[in-house]
Order: structure tokens, then sequence, then C-alpha cells
């Protein structure tokens, strides 16, 4: 019984802070991944992780992403893209990130639980999931799980969007898969 329990407190959570997410941000988001040159994307501990389903989608999507901080990242350009995943925005490596990002003329988006942040204020623009009053302590949903999960699901549906609109087929998805795993 309690498995049922959580997991409908987990989906009800999630689609509350969904429905409150602006339905536009798909459109914006794919509008943004077309315009730029390459797309970076970076986060930190769990919002990493929900970075990094991101760029593998991305990629086999056809896009060029890099994950910030791999080894085999190159430098970021004027006409880059940097995604920054932060529930707070006030991460101090993600801020020198921006700021390097933004000293080489890339453009940079936040997707965060906050509209306002020292992130959100030098980047290009901020998605905010849901809003912040949504946020608040939500029991067997501790340290931002609510956040990570809430844009984990939303990007997914941003990608499920975007081969849809593109008319990429799975198969050419699939081509694109690491194969050496």
């Amino acid at each position: 019984m309690w498995q049922k329990e959580n997991q409908s407190l987990v989906i009800d959570k999630i689609s509350e802070i969904l429905g409150a997410t602006d339905e536009d941000y798909a459109d914006k988001l794919v509008g943004m991944f077309d315009d730029a040159n390459r797309i970076f994307i970076s986060g930190a501990g769990r919002s990493k992780l929900v970075g990094n389903f991101l760029g593998m989608r991305l990629m086999h999507s056809g896009y060029d992403v890099s994950m910030v901080g791999e080894i085999v990242t190159p430098s970021i350009r004027n006409g880059d893209l940097l995604i920054v995943i932060s529930g707070s925005g006030e991460t101090e490596q993600l801020i020198a990130f921006t700021k390097k990002a933004k000293s080489v003329g890339a453009n940079v988006m936040l997707i965060s639980s906050r509209a306002e942040s020292s992130i959100g204020d030098l980047s290009d623009g901020v998605f905010q999931i849901g809003k912040e009053d949504l946020y608040q302590k939500v029991k067997g949903m501790p340290m931002g799980t609510v956040f990570e999960l809430s844009t984990l699901t939303f990007l997914e549906a941003v990608v499920s969007h975007l081969i849809w609109e593109k008319g990429i087929p799975e198969e050419k998805m699939r081509e694109r898969h690491a194969n050496m795993e």
C-alpha cells in the first residue's frame, strides 16, 4: 500500500509543477537548440545527471552536444549555447561557468525553480520549472527531488516534441546511440 501512496505523491507533485510551467518553453528551447552552433550542458549533483539525460537525447537527435566538465569537452565560443540546470541558480561553480560562457559571447539559458537568481541575472533567459511556492518541503521528496524529477520530465517532453516536430525517426536516433557499452 505504501508504494502506491508514494508513487501517487511523486506523480501528483510532478504534475502540479509541470502544470505551472510555461507551455511556450518547448518551442523556445528547440529554437535555441537550432540557432546554436553547439550546445553545452552543465549542472551540479543530480541536476547534472538530468543534464546528462538531455545531452544524450539531443545527441541522438543530431545536435552537437558537450557536457561541461568532461575531459573531451571543447572550449565554448561565440554562437554556442550553454544550458545551466540549477534548482537554486546560486551554485558557485555554475556561476563561474556562466560568466565564462558570457565572456566569449555564448548564449546562456538557465533552467531553474527560481525566476530570479545570480545565474539568472547573468543569463540570456530563465526557464522556470513550476513556481517557487510549489517547492515547499514535500514529505518523502527531499533535497531538490521535486525540481530534478520535474525538470527531467519537462526535458524529456521537450525532446519528444522536438523529434515529433522534426520527424526524426527512432531508427536514426538508434544509429547515433553508443555501440560500445
